[in-house]
Order: structure tokens, then C-alpha cells, then sequence
């Protein structure tokens, strides 16, 4: 049983306990918010960056000033903060472009089992796209999420689910995650 559709109530938890992941128990698990955010630099357009930022969570709804436009700007690059409630549209992209393991070894690298903080590049997201970025500035800049919550191990685990981990089982911190620089780690005989 391959979970599709997530709540923040509740979520299919494989055990890892038992032959071929079958769906042990369903947990309900609390996710107390999504906090987004990005730094808008005097250069870029607010409409193509909140846009960017909508594209993976369309009910973001960002604290912006009052900026100047036009060219050439006097504007200081500003952190635009706001929060979503909803992590869906993420969560389908990342299985539709088939990153799920690596969406799970990103997602969790800096996580204590009740936050969970990532970046990704603002430019892959402007094409509906994730591409996790790892500490490195990227072109585009970067939209940085914190996912606060209780159970967000388990919960991630299922929500980056797919039919590969019956042949080879996946968790948070395994000896198949990828390491801190985000290079992979050689797991073929």
C-alpha cells in the first residue's frame, strides 16, 4: 500500500519491523506549522519570487514591506517570511520527479524528530521543481522551510514512501544517506 494523499492528522506508518513493509499502524502526528521564507535581493522581482515560492505552496502568504521598484533600486535585500499549511504540492513533486530518497536524506539532515529544515533553489521551484540545495549559494537564490511538528521521522519516512524500499528499506540516518555534502554513498554489491 503506497501512501498517496497526506494529512497533517494522520499517516501510514511501514514498519520496519515486518516482511515487506506492510502498513503497521496508522499514527496521527501533529505538524504545528510550515514556515517559508527567502531573501529577496534589491535586483529581483517580488512578483517572479513570491511566485517561485507558490509554486510548492500556493497558500503562502508572505510579510512583505513596501519596496521601491524600478530600476536602479535602493532597496536592502529584505527576508520575506510566511507560513503554509499545507505540504502536498511539495510532497507531489518530489514523487512525480522521482527524488523520494533523496527528499528524505535532505529533508532530514538537520532534524530532532519535531523540526525538520531544508532549503531549495527558488529557480528549480519557478519551473515547479525541487532541487534541494545543500549549504551552497545557488543562482536564483533559495527558499529555506522548517517543518515543526511531533513524530516528523516517522511521518517523513511514510510520506517519501515508494515500492523500491520492499527490495531495499530506507530510514532517517540509514547507512544509505547520503553524507552532510550531500554526495552519495555507494551501496551496490
Amino acid at each position: 500500500m503506497t501512501p498517496r494523499n497526506f494529512s497533517f492528522e494522520s499517516f501510514v506508518y511501514m514498519s520496519k519491523d515486518e516482511q515487506n513493509f506492510q502498513p503497521r499502524c496508522t499514527r496521527r502526528v501533529m505538524i504545528r506549522e510550515i514556515e517559508i521564507s527567502t531573501t529577496l535581493q534589491p535586483y529581483e522581482d517580488l512578483d517572479k519570487v513570491i511566485e517561485s515560492v507558490k509554486s510548492l505552496f500556493p497558500d503562502w502568504s508572505p510579510e512583505i514591506t513596501n519596496r521601491e521598484r524600478g530600476f536602479p533600486s535602493k532597496n536592502n535585500p529584505e527576508i520575506i517570511y510566511g507560513t503554509s499549511s499545507s505540504i502536498d504540492h511539495f510532497l507531489e513533486a518530489i514523487r512525480n520527479q522521482s527524488i523520494l530518497d533523496t527528499a528524505l536524506d535532505a529533508m532530514t539532515m538537520e532534524e530532532d524528530d519535531q523540526i525538520c529544515d531544508f532549503s531549495i533553489s527558488r529557480l528549480a521551484s519557478l519551473a515547479g521543481k525541487v532541487s534541494f540545495t545543500l549549504g551552497e549559494r545557488v543562482i536564483g537564490g533559495d527558499i529555506d522551510i522548517s517543518i515543526t511538528g511531533v513524530g516528523l521521522i516517522e511521518w517523513l519516512e511514510s510520506a517519501t514512501w515508494h515500492e523500491g524500499r520492499r527490495e531495499i528499506p530506507r530510514a532517517v540516518g540509514d547507512e544509505l544517506s547520503m553524507y552532510k555534502d550531500g554526495s552519495p554513498r555507494e551501496w551496490f554489491d
